[in-house]
């Protein structure tokens, strides 16, 4: 059982990479099963952190792991909806390249001030993931995504400022921030509420 998180980190890899070769070999019914691989990978991030905590094995080490998996399972994602709907990337390239810009963004202030990766798990970031899921099947599932897209890009201009303003406040790397907020409460030394459901 302590090595379930772990186990369901790295399904991402299998999931993301399986829908990637589904997307390029235009099998049928595609739609369907990247419903399915997608949602199966989201309920996998959500689950891998409760359990972790449930079972005291949420170390440092296995948010970093799950932060990186969780940025090749997603950039997997995107690279099968524009194999399924290229025609949609072509329209907004602009706004996703904006997005992909202040995604680059945050890591390199990561990596400048502290010598490693994003593991911030903020809940603006959870929410933006959960609103980008939605609109990710809009779009896979009917080439478009209307307003579904905008509030997604919306909320990730807004949860990537403020993981950098998160980064830019802490005086050393920690995991699980849930909010700017907290990132000063955690630069005064002061202790931070914590939720098993959504933060160790």
């Amino acid at each position: 059982m302590r090595h379930l998180p772990t186990a369901l980190v790295y399904s991402r890899l299998l999931l993301g990479g399986l829908l990637v070769l589904l997307s390029y070999w235009r099998v049928g019914h595609f739609a369907a099963l990247a419903v399915g691989l997608i949602t199966a990978g989201l309920l996998t991030d959500i689950f891998d952190g409760i359990l972790a905590r449930h079972l005291g094995v949420s170390t440092q080490k296995l948010r970093r792991l799950d932060s990186t998996i969780d940025q090749i399972f997603w950039a997997a994602v995107l690279a099968a909806t524009w194999l399924a709907a290229p025609a949609f990337f072509a329209r907004y390239a602009a706004p996703l390249l904006a997005l992909l810009g202040l995604e680059a963004l945050t890591y390199a202030v990561s990596f400048l001030k502290f010598g490693r990766e994003i593991a911030t798990h903020s809940w603006g970031a959870k929410a933006w993931v959960l609103v980008s899921f939605a609109a990710l099947l809009q779009i896979i599932t009917t080439g478009e995504a209307g307003a579904l897209f905008w509030i997604s890009f919306g909320l990730g201009v807004l949860s990537r400022l403020e993981i950098v303003g998160i980064l830019l406040v802490l005086r050393q790397w920690t995991s699980d921030v849930p909010t700017l907020y907290h990132a000063g409460q955690l630069r005064r030394s002061r202790p931070i509420k914590r939720y098993k459901l959504f933060n160790g």
